[in-house]
């Protein structure tokens, strides 16, 4: 992350998040998530439709991704910070079905002053795991605690 150019990201301007693909209200084509936080973990609740289709009738695995992406972004906000997906690594167990239920989950796993490292699922609503993965996020700045309630 050396490498990294310098980035300033407006964390102060939560209406920028209205387009947001995975969350984003006034997203004509986004997933439009809403994650709560129990203290522990972040939690939504998906069920795909025929637009995020790959193979007829199955969800596409970059939207599978997708919802694991927006998971640790959440869970990292929820921690406290205002973050970029540094790095992602997924596994996908099962096909999903377009109608069918999605239930994503993800926890902080460690943190220190520049990074936070996540585990997320994307789960049946019987607890059968669809999705996995792990993801490192990069600290952009330290969220405010009245931000960090709105995440």
């Amino acid at each position: 992350m050396e490498n990294w150019p310098q980035i300033t990201i407006d964390t102060r301007n939560d209406r920028e998040y209205k387009m947001c693909f995975g969350c984003g209200k006034d997203n004509p084509i986004g997933l439009k998530l809403k994650f709560k936080w129990d203290g522990k973990e972040a939690r939504a609740e998906f069920t795909p439709g025929e637009c995020h289709q790959g193979w007829p009738g199955y969800v596409h695995g970059g939207i599978l991704l997708c919802l694991l992406d927006e998971a640790t972004g959440y869970a990292a906000m929820y921690g406290g910070t205002n973050n970029v997906t540094a790095r992602i690594q997924a596994r996908l167990r099962r096909l999903a079905l377009i109608g069918e239920p999605l239930v994503i989950t993800c926890s902080i796993a460690n943190k220190n002053k520049r990074l936070i490292e996540t585990e997320a699922r994307v789960s049946l609503k019987d607890g059968t795991i669809i999705a996995e993965g792990t993801s490192t996020q990069f600290i952009v700045a330290l969220r405010e605690d009245k931000s960090k309630s709105n995440a």
